[in-house]
């Protein structure tokens, strides 16, 4: 399948570009000493990674079913690298609020939508048997990929330093994976990667409605999409606020113990382990939708999530936070894997980028939403016991709405 090899190699060089950038931006706003960062400043961060996409979605659902998707996704990897170079230059100068977040917003807006673009073209170069194990290996090694990015920002931080100069040196070699990305998927013939067929009114702005509207409608007609959209969405909301917790943990209560560190390191370290979580979601899920079924895999992977929340997460010592992320990591990696392929199985063609956009759209306002909500309550040192147990309950409410959804749809 020489056409899934060059998407999947568009998708590499795009995710290691997310990867660097998101490591370095993080390296500058949360790690840098001539910086301070509290609850508020984390949670706006996540804003900056998660909501650009709810702005940007429903344009670009409308947009990945009404133009040719190979044109789309290159010209916006071409334009992200022109704003990755734009927030570099902020970074290095040392500019802080209003103008940093515009850039960083307008960067992770054009990733979700190059993102959502290669996963709807996805069943136009691969077959329909062979979907599942197809975005299994796309997702897990793309998000590998963004890891191994990370992992590069942090190595090119410890050359270039810690300061603003350091940390906008790190950040602008994202560009070279967007460049990369584009230049492969100029290879694709015009209109390959779809869509197959245009119904879409002349106004844009109508446009977007209707996709809004209509990406709806087919999410609610499958019953494993809306079923699916359940459980993910009690991931998003509980993976957030443990997200924070962690992030402050590192910052400013936890310290080096042995071989696990603390600080962006820890961060660095963390990574690793939800990367292997993920490898793990990869090659396990599809054999586990062969053989338990779909349903009984997205439950099982709930309450995964939610003991280890409890059991890992809440004693909050450093070894088993990392724990806590590879098993939280990977259940929520199996969860997405399921909507993934339900999306692109049981969604027709006209209707599946606007359902990526609207399942996009919704995960990130529900986990910039309980950031926000976790920040305003949470201590400086992320020592809150009370979320971690809260974060553990919205697991077990994914699971028992995931239960509901499924019986009120027993033909799914």
């Amino acid at each position: 399948m020489p056409g899934f090899r060059r998407l999947l190699l568009t998708r590499f060089a795009a995710q290691w570009s997310d990867g660097v950038f998101r490591a370095g931006l993080a390296g500058a706003v949360l790690f840098n000493p001539e910086r301070g960062a509290d609850p508020v400043t984390i949670a706006g961060g996540f804003a900056v990674l998660l909501l650009p996409y709810s702005v940007v979605g429903p344009f670009a659902g409308a947009l990945l079913d009404r133009w040719d998707r190979r044109r789309v996704v290159l010209l916006a990897s071409l334009l992200r690298g022109l704003a990755v170079i734009a927030a570099a230059v902020a970074v290095g100068f040392g500019l802080a609020g209003y103008e940093l977040f515009v850039l960083a917003l307008l960067v992770e807006g054009i990733s979700r939508f190059v993102g959502s673009g290669m996963s709807a073209a996805l069943p136009h170069v691969v077959p329909k048997q062979k979907l599942v194990t197809a975005n299994a290996l796309a997702t897990t090694s793309g998000a590998m990929i963004a890891v191994l990015g990370g992992g590069c920002a942090i190595g090119l931080r410890a050359l270039f330093g810690e300061g603003n100069s350091g940390s906008g040196w790190t950040t602008s070699f994202a560009v070279l994976g967007s460049l990369l990305a584009a230049a492969i998927v100029s290879r694709f013939t015009r209109g390959s990667l779809g869509p197959d067929a245009v119904d879409e009114p002349a106004d844009p702005v109508l446009a977007v409605a209707r996709g809004l509207v209509d990406g709806g409608r087919a999410a609610v007609a499958a019953p494993t999409v809306t079923a699916g959209f359940v459980a993910l969405f009690a991931h998003r909301a509980s993976y957030g606020i443990s997200l924070l917790l962690t992030v402050l943990l590192m910052r400013y209560a936890f310290t080096d113990l042995g071989v696990f560190k603390a600080g962006l390191p820890g961060l660095g370290q963390m990574a690793v382990m939800a990367g292997a979580g993920i490898l793990l979601a990869g090659f396990c899920t599809p054999r586990l939708v062969t053989r338990f079924g779909r349903h009984r895999v997205v439950l099982c992977s709930l309450l995964v999530a939610a003991v280890a929340q409890l059991g890992l997460g809440l004693p909050m010592v450093l070894p088993t936070v990392l724990l806590a992320s590879f098993f939280i990591t990977s259940a929520g990696q199996v969860l997405k894997l399921c909507v993934d392929s339900a999306i692109q199985r049981d969604v027709g063609d006209q209707s599946r980028g606007r359902v990526f956009a609207l399942y996009d759209t919704l995960f990130n306002i529900t986990q910039v939403a309980a950031v926000a909500a976790a920040a305003a309550v949470t201590p400086l040192d992320g020592r809150s016991p009370s979320l971690l147990i809260v974060a553990t309950v919205v697991y077990l409410f994914g699971g028992l709405g995931y239960l509901l959804a499924i019986r009120r749809n027993p033909a799914s």
